[in-house]
Parts: structure tokens; C-alpha cells; sequence
């Protein structure tokens, strides 16, 4: 297996400014949900780092639940714009405040797709927190209301985010040079 340090082109945020950030964001949500209901909704599986740091540091009372999309494939490197819910939640949202914890957004398919559904079974509000914001690949408008870090248009992975389901566990957020890049062998 090819080691990462072969197709890493530059760190972007490094495991102290994740932390840093997810702290303020957490701040920020204690701030806005004080005294109401939360539901954190983390998507996975890039989400599942995000989330699970985000929640330790939320000091008020929240449950959490879990959705599972799927708009890439394997050795694809863009979103397909088909999406497909893999693993639906468990906990009904009517009349709750849902905060939907995505690792990023780029051309807001999924998320927009993702939103549409949430909102037909009646929460309370839907707000979307994302750890990276790819900006300039935005296809469908979306509100993304708490943004960890702005990201270039360039391939990112690590704190959660894979590339083909690999280097998920690396503490940071790196550029990977696709042209340097082998997938693996299936």
C-alpha cells in the first residue's frame, strides 16, 4: 500500500488548528442552541472524526444519530449527483433542532438532497455545520451556517476524509497530488 507521504502535497490545517476550531465552533453552537432540544446528525463516514470531536465539545445536552449517503464511488474524485441514503436515521426529528455535521461541501448535491429530505419530516429548524468549504465548486445553493475552514479546489483528505477509504485517521487536513497517487488494487 502506498504510503501517504508519497501524493501528500501540502498540510492545509494541522491537528492544533483543528482542535482550535472545532472548540470555537462549539462555543458558537452551545451559544445558539442554549436551552433547546439538539439532535446532532453526523453523516458518514467523513463526518464521523468531526462529529465525534465537535459533540465532546458541546457543553449542553445533545443526542446524536447518524445517516450514511453515498454520491461518490470508488476512484472517483467528484461527486456523482446521485445520491443514495445508505443508513437512514433512527431518531425521529419532528419538532427537534437538527444540526447536520458534514466533513465538506463542494457542490452542495448531497447536502442540498440530504436537507430536502430532513425538512419533509418537520424538525424544528435544520442547521448545517461543515468542517471544509469548498466555495468555488458550489453547484446548488446551500446554507452552511458554521464552517470549520475554507479549502482550495484541490483534493483534500485526512481528519476523517478518505481518499478510496484510506487515511481517514491521519490528525490533519492535507493536499493530496493526484497525479502522484496509485490507487489500490481491487
Amino acid at each position: 500500500m502506498q504510503a501517504y507521504t508519497e501524493f501528500i502535497d501540502e498540510v492545509l490545517y494541522d491537528e492544533a488548528a483543528i482542535r482550535n476550531r472545532v472548540a470555537q465552533i462549539a462555543a458558537e453552537i452551545d451559544h445558539q442552541y442554549a436551552g433547546q432540544d439538539l439532535l446532532l446528525v453526523c453523516l458518514l463516514r467523513g463526518g464521523l472524526t468531526f462529529t465525534a470531536d465537535l459533540s465532546r465539545q458541546i457543553s449542553l445536552p445533545h443526542e446524536l444519530d447518524c445517516m450514511s449517503l453515498s454520491s461518490y464511488g470508488v476512484g472517483h474524485y467528484a461527486s456523482s449527483g446521485n445520491v443514495r441514503v445508505n443508513l437512514d436515521l433512527l431518531t425521529n426529528i419532528e419538532g427537534r433542532h437538527v444540526l447536520l455535521v458534514e466533513d465538506i461541501v463542494d457542490s452542495g448535491r448531497t447536502l442540498a438532497h440530504v436537507l430536502s429530505m430532513l425538512r419533509t419530516r418537520e424538525p424544528q429548524s435544520v442547521r448545517v455545520c461543515v468542517l471544509l468549504d469548498k466555495k468555488m465548486r458550489r453547484e446548488v445553493p446551500v446554507q452552511v451556517d458554521y464552517v470549520g475552514f475554507d479549502v482550495p479546489d484541490k483534493y483534500v483528505f485526512g481528519y476523517g476524509i478518505d481518499i478510496d477509504e484510506r487515511f481517514r485517521h491521519l490528525p490533519f487536513i492535507a493536499t493530496a497530488d493526484l497525479a502522484k497517487y496509485q490507487p489500490p488494487a481491487r
